[in-house]
Formats: structure tokens, C-alpha cells, sequence
């Protein structure tokens, strides 16, 4: 899950749980005492998400059916592609959304760590979590990952695979999300 999918999970809590939730890629450790309550329990529950979906048996099924030269990438390629379904399902691509224009505010409402600096400005002014609606931009992203890491862009050889699969990978999702709200979702009060 990226960052729609960590937002809608953790629209129920407070701004400083979201924020937590939204930086937690950021932040390397377990000791996370240097961050205000609320946010370290946030990016403690980012960690569960992360956990949980890494795990889940449709995820190893999807991994097993990846080209072998990409399957270590394959997980940071699904979070976009879930990142792509769960805004296809709140119609990003019809309407805006008051949990995104929530997200962007928390977002710019105070520093990212230093590892999610440049990405996060870039996503609020570029609009990228309404722009997930969009498959092929998605897809762009994904590409785009890629060329920050080390070595060929195995990411952008996973695009065309992906184009491939997605009704499967829709497919997948559907069995996926459900089962990821019901025990991570956070809702008010909680």
C-alpha cells in the first residue's frame, strides 16, 4: 500500500496519526521515541499495514506469477498499482476528495523526514494521489521509482507485465482490500 491507500486507512485518527501514517517510509528504526504520541503510533500502524498486506497469501500468489528478473521489485510496484484501484473505487478520476485535500494538508503542514523530502512537495503539487486513477500515469510512477534505484530499471521492465495482468491484479485487489480494512482500518474513536 502507498500513500492513498495508508490515508484511507488512517482517516479516522487524528492529523498527527495520519501524518505518522504517511511518513512512515521515511523513518528507519524501531525506537521511536524521538516522535510526538500520536505520530509514532501512526507509523507503527503503517508498519501492521505493511506487514500485513507483504504477507497475505494473494500477495505471494501475485509474486509467484512475476517475471523472475522482477520479482524483488514486484512489492514496490504492487503498493502503486493498490494505490491505482483504491482510487479507482473512491472515483478520484470523477470528483475530487476531501480525504486527499486532508492528506495534502497534513502532508505540507510540516517537514517530511529527509528521505521523503523532495518526493512529498512533488506529490501535493502534482496532484499524484488523485492522478492514480489514472493506470497509465501510475504505471509512469512506478517507472519513475525505478530510476532512483541502483542498477537497471527492473521497475520500468515490470510496466509492460503490469499492463498485462491488471484486470488480474483488479482482480486480486478485490480479494485484498476487503480483508486490509477489516482488521487495519481506523475509524473514528478508535
Amino acid at each position: 500500500m502507498n500513500f492513498l491507500a495508508h490515508a484511507w486507512l488512517a482517516r479516522g485518527g487524528s492529523d498527527e496519526f495520519l501524518w505518522g501514517n504517511l511518513i512512515a517510509d521515511g523513518v528507519k528504526g524501531s525506537d521511536l521515541s524521538a516522535w510526538p504520541g500520536d505520530v509514532a503510533v501512526g507509523i507503527r500502524h503503517h508498519r501492521r499495514v505493511d506487514a500485513f498486506v507483504d504477507t497475505h497469501p494473494v500477495v505471494a500468489e501475485i509474486r509467484r506469477r512475476t517475471p523472475d528478473r522482477q520479482r524483488r521489485y514486484a512489492g514496490i510496484a504492487l503498493d502503486l498499482v493498490w494505490d491505482h484501484f483504491v482510487a479507482r473505487e473512491l472515483a478520484l478520476q470523477t470528483q475530487p476528495s476531501p480525504l486527499i485535500a486532508r492528506t495534502y494538508r497534513v502532508l505540507q503542514a510540516q517537514p517530511a523526514p529527509a528521505r521523503l523530502a523532495t518526493l512529498v512537495p512533488a506529490l501535493v503539487e502534482q496532484d499524484w494521489l488523485h492522478r492514480y486513477a489514472d493506470f497509465a500515469f501510475t504505471c509512469r510512477a512506478i517507472a519513475g521509482i525505478g530510476q532512483r534505484l541502483a542498477g537497471p530499471n527492473r521497475l520500468a521492465e515490470l510496466v509492460p507485465w503490469l499492463e498485462e495482468e491488471r484486470v488480474r491484479l483488479e482482480d486480486d485487489f478485490q480479494r485484498l482490500w476487503p480483508e486490509v480494512r477489516q482488521a487495519l482500518e481506523v475509524r473514528k474513536g478508535q
